[in-house]
């Protein structure tokens, strides 16, 4: 039979004041808003008390007084804190304030000092020294000076800064110039030719290159080789028009039995090579001849729109300076591109753009039967023009007619009018004479 032991557990009771105001305080304090970092914790930190109270049942109740004062004593260092950053924050704030002021009017003694400064260099002085400079350099003719009477020693600082930029231009102005004629005499001979030809508006490339090819297969043929001595013979006798190729061949056969295709090989090869030469130099001039007279044709065209629209009439239509600007650039710059790759002038523009571009079938038709039969047109739009006015003059009298009323005309109810004005006048009495005889 198991016995039942029973303890007796001795609690001490004690009278503690304790403000509930300050343990359930529900206003929030600046601790509860701001967060503190000295509130952060570590590994190295000490926390709070550890509850250690279920060891000792007796002081159970002690030790939640006590915990509950540790609360309230932590409460009041929190604000305690707080009010003493906010002293700081507001010393901190007064002291950058007066920072801030001190910068500010240094700041303002430097504006003014630069100010005088400005004002002290203003107008345009000159700059003593570097005229022996440049004196130097235009000596030796790496600055080329204006050609005014103003010494160097009189230059200003914009003078001095003009000369410079006027000598960069022209550098650079004889840097794209010069460019062209380097490259160009930098290539080979057959290219330079072609250059030529295309400058001077060629479009036979094709032949052109034929031709240049045939002249350098020709300077390549050697007289030392019975094949080339052969075919130099039988393109000079025929460029030179000796007889038919069978006579040619004949004296080719004359010349070998005797032993001189190489003499008469090597005296006709120079001979040939000039010929050839002349081949290309007459295809280049013929393209010279033929770009001088586009340029002529261009010159005798934009001297005949000039002097059609000079005058500002086109037939018996006045035409504003405006449109008689548009109308001669129109007709005489080429400033658009076309279908086929080159420039055309507005007229050809707008003639691909309403056929190909933005199709107006009807505008290009229009356009078209101006262009063919300009007389046929013209009194079409005027027949035109005179029935709208007849429209016009039919309408008005319709009008008239309505607002006149019955079969009154305007004219009957003018003259109405008149009669009634002139019968509704005052009218003075004339005075009689008592002595005159009856």
């Amino acid at each position: 039979m198991s016995t039942t032991e029973t303890k007796t557990v001795n609690s001490k009771v004690e009278q503690v004041d304790v403000n509930l105001d300050e343990i359930f305080n529900a206003a929030p304090t600046g601790a509860d808003v701001l967060q503190d970092d000295s509130k952060k914790q570590n590994i190295f930190s000490r926390g709070t008390k550890s509850d250690i109270s279920f060891l000792d049942p007796d002081a159970s109740d002690a030790t939640d007084i006590e915990k509950q004062i540790d609360e309230v004593t932590d409460e009041v260092k929190e604000e305690t804190e707080v009010e003493n950053t906010s002293e700081e924050k507001t010393e901190v704030k007064e002291t950058t304030e007066e920072n801030v002021e001190q910068i500010l009017d240094s700041l303002d003694n430097i504006e003014d000092t630069e100010t005088e400064e400005v004002k002290t260099k203003r107008g345009r002085k000159t700059i003593s020294g570097i005229s022996d400079v440049f004196n130097k350099l235009i000596k030796d003719e790496k600055i080329v000076p204006f050609d005014d009477d103003k010494t160097l020693d009189e230059y200003t600082a914009k003078d001095w800064e003009e000369l410079i930029e006027a000598n960069l231009e022209e550098k650079a102005n004889q840097v794209r110039q010069e460019t062209p004629k380097q490259f160009f005499n930098s290539l080979p001979q057959e290219l330079q030719i072609a250059a030529r030809y295309v400058a001077d508006g060629g479009k036979d490339m094709k032949g052109l290159f034929s031709t240049l090819a045939q002249v350098e297969q020709t300077r390549e043929l050697n007289v030392k080789k019975a094949t080339d001595q052969e075919r130099i013979i039988t393109e000079y006798l025929g460029a030179t028009g000796y007889g038919t190729q069978e006579e040619i061949q004949e004296e080719i056969e004359i010349w070998k039995d005797l032993g001189k295709l190489e003499q008469q090989a090597s005296k006709f090869k120079p001979k040939l090579d000039k010929m050839q030469e002349k081949v290309v130099a007459q295809k280049l001039q013929e393209q010279e001849l033929k770009k001088k007279q586009q340029e002529q044709a261009s010159k005798a065209y934009m001297k005949n729109v000039y002097d059609t629209l000079k005058d500002g009439k086109l037939g018996d239509i006045k035409v504003d300076r405006k449109t008689q600007a548009m109308l001669y650039h129109g007709l005489v710059q080429p400033n658009y591109a076309s279908v086929g790759g080159r420039n055309t002038n507005l007229l050809g523009h707008l003639l691909e753009k309403y056929q190909f571009v933005e199709p107006n079938y009807a505008l290009i038709s229009e356009a078209l039967w101006l262009l063919q039969d300009p007389a046929g047109y013209k009194a079409k739009i005027m027949d035109k023009g005179a029935q709208k006015s007849v429209e016009k003059t039919v309408r008005k009298l319709k009008t008239e007619q309505a607002n006149g009323g019955g079969t009154s005309s305007l004219g009957v109810e003018k003259a109405n009018a008149e009669a009634s004005r002139s019968s509704s006048k005052r009218k003075i009495k004339r005075q009689t004479n008592i002595f005159k005889r009856i």
